[in-house]
């Protein structure tokens, strides 16, 4: 009971704290100056909108730009941790032998959702400028669909090489992009490099829905990746 004692008091604590922030909250109905002055700044500015995308693309994209090399760093310290000495970082036959196989069920479910998760990632990726979703949400979308792969088929190999260039060649476009708006546009990663077309348009919001796939994309294989490293 006397052990049991100084978790309780902590729980009773939390509790205590989390009451007070509920019974404190009140909901906001004006935006903040901040908040109000991106409002109007995106969709005037920039063509986009949905706003969110828009300054995580534009006006904070050099943010986000290191965000996803962090993400880089992850999946390079997973490969390198989990990594067995002699196998260069591929899983190898007793491996794959030596894992059971999913129930029919999941193997079924995997090949009806796998196709249908695939195409829902690339319309979250694609009308992230014009609705709510992004490159960010995609790519974790599509992470999702090769984590079921996986779990169907634990002795299916990925191709890491293949991911792994792709990350990095959209990782180099990404910032071929931004350089391209500090030449033709207001600065680095700034939308304008292309014409911002009709608002609210498919083919709209400049160089933001090219981000948008270019970051889909690698977030995507970097996430694969850590998955394939996890159960190596």
């Amino acid at each position: 009971m006397m052990q049991r004692l100084p978790s309780a008091i902590a729980v009773l604590l939390l509790a205590l704290i989390f009451a007070t922030i509920a019974i404190g909250h009140a909901e906001q109905t004006v935006l903040r100056p901040l908040a109000e002055s991106y409002v109007r700044l995106v969709p005037h500015e920039l063509g986009a909108p949905n706003v969110i995308t828009g300054i995580l693309l534009t006006y904070r994209a050099f943010d986000t730009l290191g965000e996803v090399a962090v993400l880089f760093m992850v999946a390079a310290g997973v490969g390198l941790v989990l990594k067995e000495p002699g196998k260069a970082g591929a899983r190898s036959a007793s491996d794959s032998e030596a894992a059971q196989p999913a129930s029919e069920i999941v193997r079924t479910a995997a090949q009806i959702l796998v196709p249908l998760i695939a195409i829902f990632a690339a319309y979250i990726i694609m009308n992230g400028h014009i609705s709510a979703g992004g490159g960010f949400q995609g790519g974790a979308v599509i992470a999702s669909a090769v984590l079921l792969m996986l779990l169907a088929d634990p002795s299916h190999k990925l191709n890491s090489v293949f991911l792994s260039v792709t990350e990095s060649l959209a990782g180099v476009l990404f910032v071929l992009v931004g350089i391209a708006g500090l030449i033709f546009a207001g600065g680095f990663l700034d939308n304008r490099v292309l014409p911002l077309g009709q608002f609210g348009a498919f083919f709209s919001a400049g160089a933001i829905p090219l981000l948008s796939v270019l970051l889909g994309v690698k977030v995507g294989c970097e996430l694969s990746v850590i998955l394939d490293r996890f159960r190596a």
